[in-house]
């Protein structure tokens, strides 16, 4: 009995030291959120509960843009939704692998599902390392938990920084987000799952405009990935 306690220890221990390096990728997300918030007219206990309840930086963003607009509602939800989409590729891709947790935990566990999360347990999978639901929330409950009181700090301080784009935060989210791609780059497909995505996100981004380049790009990566292995293989039987 001990022993199994023990376990799960170590298991959080090590979810929440892999969630180390990404708690500076959030805090431009968490203190700009916070700040933008309290600009934007919403109270101190509103913009807490905001991160609390929806936990996603971006979306987030794109609801404070929204909100105090003359926006019709259907399109607030449908632009979040753009942002958003790409969970339910990732919920569809880690789904396989975390069966074993049973309907509840699943359920609790796919609430946490962000960018840094699905990477960091495709990379424990692919490692050959089960996806533990211990290991799984040491991560997911140490970036939560880190957010929050990010978003608070950002209520309290954010506003003090006068220009908070010059410090350069907000540029070491890309470079996170670079580092997690190319650290599936020994994949098959790779690369052209990677340009295709890339290709398409440019050009919805500069056609229709932004959220949607985000989910056009991801589903543009999806359809190669799809299709490359389905001509590969008619090509050895030809």
């Amino acid at each position: 009995m001990v022993d199994n306690v023990e376990n799960r220890w170590r298991e959080f221990a090590a979810g929440a030291k892999t969630a180390l390096p990404v708690v500076t990728t959030i805090l431009p997300f968490g203190i700009l959120f916070g700040a933008l918030a309290i600009s934007n007219g919403v109270s101190v206990g509103e913009t807490v509960l905001l991160s609390a309840l929806i936990f996603a930086g971006a979306s987030q963003m794109v609801g404070l843009e929204l909100f105090g607009q003359n926006v019709a509602p259907w399109l607030i939800v449908l632009s979040i939704f753009a942002v958003n989409f790409r969970h339910v590729l990732y919920s569809a891709a880690i789904g396989r692998k975390i069966t074993h947790w049973g309907p509840a935990k699943m359920a609790f566990g796919l609430f946490f599902l962000t960018d840094p999360q699905f990477a960091e347990a495709e990379k424990r999978h692919a490692a050959g390392i089960p996806v533990t639901f211990v290991w799984y929330c040491g991560m997911a409950l140490s970036l939560y938990v880190t957010f929050v009181l990010l978003t608070w700090a950002g209520v309290v301080f954010g506003l003090l920084i006068s220009n908070p784009q010059s410090l350069g935060l907000d540029f070491l989210v890309p470079i996170y987000f670079l580092a997690l791609v190319m650290a599936f780059r020994t994949r098959s497909l790779w690369f052209p799952v990677v340009a295709a995505s890339s290709i398409a996100s440019i050009l919805a981004y500069e056609t229709i405009g932004s959220p949607w380049h985000v989910s056009l790009g991801a589903i543009a990566g999806v359809v190669v990935a799809v299709i490359a292995p389905q001509k590969q293989a008619s090509n050895d039987h030809g």
